[in-house]
């Protein structure tokens, strides 16, 4: 999955991880019932707009607040292919790769892209594409080790892959 394209639905700053997914529903794990609340409290009807491939952009520091792996987990549960944000939150950023959820920061594709457009993300590359104008946007490229991890899913699975490739 080097090439994404999706519709965007655009947040603002600050964006925590009560707002990804509201605390009232961390009694289960379960990423069906996750997807079902993604973003609840941002924008109650999201997950009942969303279709799976599209993609969040954000501003600044994109779910700060508590630590919980349940945050990044709704959101790929419910179909996002991708979060673009001006910068993530230290603790969201490593969970999002630990779970194989693509994540890139480009202040400037946070700033000028809108909701409902249509992009591109190239993941190798760091590039954001605008459909179809074509406006292009950078973003810091993952290296091939944390592209690896995304493409198979996550660390969990990452480490059973090489695991199965060892025996």
């Amino acid at each position: 999955m080097q090439k994404i394209t999706g519709k965007l639905w655009k947040f603002g700053d600050d964006v925590d991880t009560d707002a990804i997914i509201p605390a009232r529903y961390l009694n289960t794990s379960d990423p069906a019932e996750l997807a079902r609340h993604c973003m609840e409290d941002a924008d109650p009807s999201f997950s009942s707009k969303l279709s799976p491939g599209d993609i969040i952009v954000a501003g600044k520091n994109f779910g700060c607040g508590s630590s919980r792996e349940h945050a990044p987990l709704a959101i790929k549960a419910a179909g996002v292919a991708c979060v673009i944000a001006e910068s993530f939150a230290r603790i969201f950023y490593r969970n999002a790769i630990n779970i194989g959820l693509p994540i890139l920061e480009s202040p400037e594709a946070s700033q000028k892209l809108q909701e409902g457009e249509q992009v591109e993300v190239d993941l190798e590359k760091g590039e954001i594409r605008a459909l179809p104008d074509g406006e292009n946007y950078n973003a810091v490229p993952f290296p091939p080790f944390m592209r690896e991890l995304i493409a198979v899913g996550g660390l969990i699975n990452y480490v059973r892959q090489k695991k199965q490739e060892s025996n």
